[in-house]
């Protein structure tokens, strides 16, 4: 009875919540879409007809997001390519997107970035209009989903226990209490939470963090239980629809390849077509401002390949940083070395930290990059000869390649995870080489089968591990004799972003009284969405290039899914199964 007092309770704030989105949302697809569509046209014959003679652009990093920037001057401001310049400190474009390697040394990713059809608004329109690269007829947009229209993911195997065993999660598993506290915590002012970690929410509930949610939630999107109360409770806001399928991913959005090749190297080569500058190998290591109470960026000092260089920066033209990065000083091993310890300190995190001394209103990177016990976890990526080791998970998951995702070894004491994507994932891959991603949240924690931290383990020894997971142990020999290189990735700040935290300590996009000057990262603030995510990125870089060079047009807005009655029901449903 009490059950369904609670299941009544929580139908009739749905409903009532929901309420409120229906008129909102009808407004929307109607004459909402009809009216920004009038202004978009305005503003681009106002573009059209603006000067921009003598004047530069200035990104500092060559990311996603200062990547997308330069496309948005480019498309919707009709600013010169020419006068746009990207430093980069690594010899590589990318930022967190990355994937390289060769068939004879194997293959890397740090990370494995999901896209989502439904959530990721701006970076679904600004990469429908770049073109493939494989079919310039084709946007990248359609590529991609073409793609995962194709090879649509069901994972069969989302948690595995101890023995082998394929667990059934179709329920969550909560008590009624941890269901009022999720449906509280979503209806709490985020004003309420500054500094709050999601234990502390929870700390009367402790079976919360042993319910078949917690393990998925978790692993699917890297938390941690000292992650920040904020971002967990905007996931589960923005990422309401993926509650309901969590057991099965099926709104996750596979790229053909890597996220590099499928993703960075389109929109790399359009930028490139157009004349965009690229300076590689070139640190931006502080940033001047002019005096006054305002914000406006006037030199920038690089470190150009070992060289000291300073350029001024004029009236008339935008500065935009990256004010820090997940993967910084990340570090490789190999199949028989580990990952060596990070010696360096997050570079764009220290550039970050100089500007805040310089003027208010930059943010706080303190409470980010304080400390790398709980902000690292490390990933490994297996490079094999031939499909050996992928035919026999699929014949214990019943998933393809690329048709699975996330598999969690759930009493692993590293909590280790793997992801095998459709082949090749390289777009240099041999056809007889086979490629799979996996990662462990807890690298000081000794493995279950060898007796060492993640953190201390060569690719051999993760792999190794790995397979006793899997039950593999008797094959290990043969499987080892087709391993090509187990690549090992150590990411001290890879979780920086979830750290808690106020909500003062990210700066805004464009921070108050900045005439010339923006940030663009997984660390400013931009109210409603999550970080970790490429549509972060991308809309950071709209915000910035719309506000400095006041433009007339619409950003995509946060599509209010909390607020669909019909996903609303789901995810009541979904928390009672």
């Amino acid at each position: 009875m009490k059950k369904k007092n609670g299941l009544g309770k929580a139908i009739v704030w749905g409903a009532a919540a929901a309420a409120a989105g229906v008129a909102a949302k009808k407004a929307y697809d109607n004459s909402k879409k009809k009216q920004e569509e009038k202004v978009d046209n305005v503003s681009d014959q106002v573009m059209e007809n603006r000067s921009y003679e003598g004047k530069n652009a200035y990104f500092v990093g060559g990311g996603l997001g200062s990547m997308a920037g330069a496309a948005y001057l480019i498309r919707d401001c009709k600013f010169p390519a020419e006068q746009i310049t990207i430093y980069e400190g690594m010899h590589i474009l990318g930022g967190s997107n990355d994937g390289i390697g060769t068939p004879e040394g194997g293959f890397v990713c740090r990370g494995g970035r999901m896209l989502n059809e439904e959530t990721y608004e701006n970076f679904w329109e600004l990469f429908g209009s770049i073109p493939s690269l494989n079919n310039p007829d084709r946007s990248v947009t359609e590529e991609i989903l073409n793609f995962d229209h194709a090879h649509p993911t069901h994972a069969k195997a989302r948690l595995v226990d101890k023995d082998g065993n394929i667990l059934d999660v179709r329920s969550m598993g909560f008590t009624q209490e941890e269901r009022m506290a999720l449906l509280k915590l979503m209806n709490t002012p985020e004003d309420k939470l500054d500094d709050m970690t999601i234990e502390q929410w929870f700390a009367d509930m402790p079976h919360f963090f042993t319910t078949n949610f917690w393990y998925m939630w978790q692993t699917t999107f890297a938390f941690q239980k000292w992650s920040s109360l904020f971002e967990f409770r905007r996931y589960m806001r923005r990422m309401i629809l993926e509650f309901s399928r969590i057991e099965t991913l099926e709104g996750v959005t596979r790229t053909p390849l890597n996220q590099y090749d499928s993703v960075i190297k389109p929109l790399e080569t359009y930028l490139r077509d157009k004349g965009v500058n690229f300076i590689e190998n070139c640190t931006v290591t502080d940033i001047d401002f002019a005096d006054g109470d305002g914000i406006t960026a006037k030199t920038l000092h690089l470190d150009d390949n070992g060289e000291e260089k300073t350029v001024e920066i004029q009236a008339g033209d935008i500065c935009i940083m990256t004010n820090a990065c997940m993967t910084d000083s990340a570090t490789l091993g190999d199949l028989h070395t580990p990952a060596p310890e990070p010696e360096l300190k997050p570079i764009s995190g220290e550039l970050w930290s100089k500007v805040t001394m310089k003027k208010p209103g930059l943010g706080n990177p303190e409470p980010f990059f304080g400390d790398v016990h709980e902000t690292n976890w490390e990933s490994f990526t297996v490079t094999s000869r031939g499909n050996k080791l992928l035919k026999m998970i699929e014949d214990l998951t019943g998933n393809v390649p690329g048709s699975g995702a996330l598999m969690t070894f759930k009493d692993s004491n590293w909590l280790m995870s793997i992801v095998i994507a459709a082949q090749p994932h390289f777009i240099n891959q041999p056809m007889d080489e086979t490629i799979f991603w996996g990662y462990g949240l807890y690298t000081d924690h000794v493995g279950d089968y060898v007796k060492k931290p993640m953190k201390d383990c060569t690719g051999e020894e993760m792999l190794t591990e790995l397979l006793h997971h899997l039950h593999m142990e008797d094959h290990i020999d043969e499987i080892m004799a087709d391993v090509v290189n187990v690549i090992p990735c150590m990411m001290p700040y890879v979780d920086a972003q979830f750290q808690p935290r106020k909500m003062t300590d990210r700066p805004n996009v464009v921070p108050e009284g900045s005439t010339n000057f923006a940030m663009i990262s997984q660390f400013v603030e931009i109210p409603d969405d999550m970080v970790f995510t490429e549509e972060y990125s991308v809309r950071a870089a709209r915000i910035a290039v719309y506000t400095l060079m006041d433009v007339d047009k619409t950003i995509c807005p946060v599509t209010p899914y909390v607020k669909d009655p019909k996903v609303l029901l789901k995810a009541v449903q979904t928390a009672y199964r």
